[in-house]
């Protein structure tokens, strides 16, 4: 048996209020919900982002000498030497800052010595000077590429000659791979001179695949480089190497291990951790705000969901009698099955015409006032799809519950 729209299309008009208030409930849906999955896949993706750096075997422990007169490189050599005896301690370093550490050193670097003198003589932000970039560094001693785990597909790492003492006088660089590429533009990086900080040239020595900064801006998170010498101030980083399993036990170590050596110190329990508690750390809101989002998105379906049944539900009551003489006339179950459903995806058709405006116009009030990118148009297909979905499935049991009245029910309301 065809169906015939015309009887539908009379029926919502006899219930424009009704219907439309649905409508807008759906587009208001479709809206909220195709930004709210693209904003969850964008924090989804923030979370696993990938560091570069062998996660699942480091443990870092802040600390911070209180002595003005004390001789950093000493303290440093001394406390290196103390941690390596721990019983599994494969290597150790000090570091400035790590990724997902929080602190952090930036400096506008350049390609060239004419891009740097042009963005200190105007005073302009590197970041919008050509040929320049804020590029964030890491101060380490030796072995800390090694110690870190960082994959070196270029150059070489550091040797002895390399390290200094003194950052105005850093003479090599170890950068990362796209920071070698937006600098020199696809040619090779290695042995050409970069210029940063005092304005000296710095020359590239090696390229490392991957290297987050330590706080994520953006999608600019690769621009980094190395620097061989030990950090110049008194707040360091220790950086453990060891097998996974022995890192809980190494950390209970440490701290009494470094105030052995000096108690002129002060370390921070939240700066002793795994690196994977790290990382936890640093994305917590950003798992936190992934829950809550989900949950909100959740919540508006089911609501949605909710006013379908409840509408197809009062429906079904009001058209009982006209149901029955359908029926007496010859409509099948299946007829008024499909009559419901027809009469649903109209409405929720509707409304994810409008819910997609809706959705474009939410996206751009977002880039304007919290800079997310521009919403991708496979979103809503994709709210689309879970609306037309929903919307049938809510509609189902009213529609079976319509499709069971009998032919005999007309001639009982008559």
């Amino acid at each position: 048996m065809t169906l015939n729209l015309r009887p539908i299309l009379v029926s919502l008009r006899h219930h424009k209020l009704t219907a439309f208030l649905l409508l807008l409930q759906v587009a208001v849906t479709c809206a909220i919900v195709s930004n709210v999955t693209f904003i969850v896949e964008r924090r989804i993706e923030r979370v696993n982002v990938i560091s570069g750096v062998d996660e699942s075997s480091l443990s870092v422990i802040g600390s911070a000498v209180t002595r003005k007169d004390e001789n950093l490189p000493a303290r440093y050599a001394t406390d290196l030497t103390a941690l390596r005896t721990i019983p599994g301690v494969q290597m150790a370093v000090a570091v400035d800052s790590v990724p997902f550490g929080g602190s952090e050193s930036s400096y506008g670097t350049c390609a060239s010595k004419q891009d740097f003198e042009q963005a200190m003589a105007s005073r302009t932000a590197f970041s919008k000077q050509g040929g320049c970039l804020q590029v964030d560094t890491y101060a380490g001693s030796a072995g800390q590429i090694e110690a870190l785990g960082l994959k070196l597909v270029a150059g070489r790492d550091f040797v002895d000659d390399d390290y200094v003492t003194d950052s105005d006088h850093v003479h090599s660089t170890v950068i990362s791979r796209e920071l070698a590429q937006r600098l020199f533009h696809g040619e090779s990086a290695l042995g050409k001179e970069l210029y940063s900080g005092s304005g000296k040239p710095i020359r590239v020595v090696g390229i490392v695949d991957t290297l987050l900064r330590p706080q994520l801006r953006g999608d600019k998170n690769q621009y980094t480089m190395l620097w061989p010498m030990s950090p110049g101030y008194g707040n360091v980083i220790y950086l453990l190497k060891s097998a996974p399993g022995d890192r809980e036990r190494i950390l209970k170590q440490a701290p009494d291990v470094l105030l052995g050596q000096s108690r002129e110190r002060i370390i921070d329990v939240d700066g002793v951790s795994t690196f994977t508690q790290l990382r936890m750390k640093y994305f917590r809101r950003d798992v936190t705000m992934i829950g809550l989002l989900i949950a909100s998105a959740l919540g508006l379906l089911f609501v949605t969901a909710l006013g379908v049944a409840g509408l197809a539900n009062f429906w079904v009551q009001q058209r009982t009698r006209q149901i029955g003489i359908r029926r007496a006339i010859g409509a099948t179950q299946g007829d008024i099955l499909r009559y419901f459903h027809v009469e649903n995806f109209l409405i929720v058709t509707g409304g994810i015409v409008l819910g997609m405006f809706l959705a474009l116009m939410l996206n751009i009030f977002l880039m304007k006032y919290y800079e997310l990118p521009r919403l991708p148009g496979v979103y809503l297909p994709i709210g689309a799809i879970l609306l037309w979905t929903l919307g049938q499935l809510a509609v189902l049991g009213p529609a079976w519950r319509a499709a069971r009245v009998p032919p005999v029910v007309a001639t009982r309301s008559s």
